[in-house]
């Protein structure tokens, strides 16, 4: 057998390179990801714009995608134009359904490739809510009933505007037999 590893660092990972993958894909820009994953103490919703799904199966936790304004509406813009939408057809604030709507589609969007990328290295598999997406004014902490035991921050950039995806998830770790 080799050594165990907690499962949050090893689907962090996962959620590193499949998200910007999605994400290039999606705006066609480029996204870079920090190669440092954080352990952190919570997670919260933070401003200006949040998406947070829940996953549930053989491993359970919570994903919240924080964005700054700048990075919501840049990564909505390039989305939408990416799609052949008409620069003039775009909403023109980030309070718009339009944003928000986009930007939980990218969250469903990410959230399948990560499901679908775990279920191939590991062999487990688990599904997922409907992300939902909401503008803030301010942090929300989230308390989760359920053992989250582990919460981990990813920074990402997109035209050097800065996000981060928080994963809280129960204490296992993957053994290979």
């Amino acid at each position: 057998m080799s050594k165990p590893t907690l499962s949050i660092d090893e689907i962090s990972k996962i959620f590193l390179t499949t998200a910007q993958k999605t994400l290039e894909t999606t705006t066609r820009q480029e996204v870079t990801y920090s190669t440092t994953i954080q352990k952190i103490p919570k997670v919260s919703m933070k401003p200006d714009l949040t998406c947070f799904v829940q996953f549930d199966g053989d491993y359970i936790g919570l994903v919240i995608m924080n964005f700054s304004a700048d990075a919501a509406y840049e990564i909505y813009e390039k989305y939408m134009l990416a799609m052949g939408i008409p620069e003039t057809e775009l909403a023109t604030g980030l309070s718009s359904a339009e944003v928000t709507d986009s930007i939980g589609e990218i969250t469903n969007q990410i959230m399948g490739q990560v499901v679908k990328d775990v279920g191939e290295k590991f062999e487990l598999n688990a599904v997922f809510g409907q992300p939902k997406a909401l503008t803030l004014n301010s942090a929300i902490t989230l308390v989760i009933d359920a053992d989250y035991a582990e919460n981990r921050r990813l920074s990402f950039k997109i035209s050097n505007y800065s996000f981060r995806i928080e994963i809280a998830m129960e204490h296992t770790e993957f053994i290979h037999i």
